[in-house]
């Protein structure tokens, strides 16, 4: 039985877009739970450590992942959950590093240089005081409101997008509606009084 020429040409279409579906390989990237550490261990001139070992514990769990600086004196710890961290660096000739309370967020890529100096590898330099954080891994910019804030602040007409206001740089932008102007839902938001 022969087949009709009509019927070739929806085959071949069928059979051509499930041979391009298949080998067709197209990257999906999804959201990262988990964070990244990394930077460069150099001592007080700025000259970088090679070979330093580097301690990352996580205080909740008390998991912790050692690694060491490559011969450019940088460090990279992916697969982070997020948490507080106590890091401890050790080299050589050098005293012992210790940073406590270093809190890592999802999705964060968190670039943490550290300073050594010359001692013993008896002696450890603590170091207590929280530094703000600036993501120097990324020029995006972005802000986390927490729910303690969401709860306590009055927003007018419980308008979610008024939080956006409480990040630095953003501004609000007010627009009148053009429907019944007396009306109080044209007015939400707006801050005006209402007669």
């Amino acid at each position: 039985m022969a087949l009709h020429k009509g019927w070739l040409r929806p085959i071949f279409a069928v059979l051509t877009c499930l041979f391009l579906g298949f080998f067709s390989s197209v990257q999906v990237r999804s959201q990262l739970s988990d964070a990244t550490l990394s930077g460069t261990v150099a001592d007080s001139s700025g000259a970088v450590i090679a070979n330093a070992k580097i301690s990352i514990q996580n205080v909740a769990t008390g998991i912790a992942r050692e690694v060491t600086t490559d011969s450019a004196g940088f460090y990279n710890v992916p697969n982070l959950q997020p948490g507080s961290y106590l890091v401890d660096v050790s080299a050589s000739g050098f005293s012992t590093y210790e940073r406590k309370d270093l809190t890592l967020t999802v999705g964060a890529h968190q670039v943490l240089n550290i300073p050594m100096k010359v001692g013993e590898v008896s002696q450890t330099v603590e170091v207590n005081t929280v530094a703000p954080v600036v993501d120097l891994a990324s020029s995006s910019i972005s802000d986390q409101i927490d729910s303690d804030t969401v709860r306590e602040l009055p927003l007018n007409g419980r308008d979610w997008t008024q939080l956006a206001t409480l990040s630095p740089g953003v501004h609000a932008v007010n627009t009148q509606s053009s429907v019944d102007s007396k009306s109080s839902r044209s007015r939400r938001g707006l801050g005006q009084p209402v007669d």
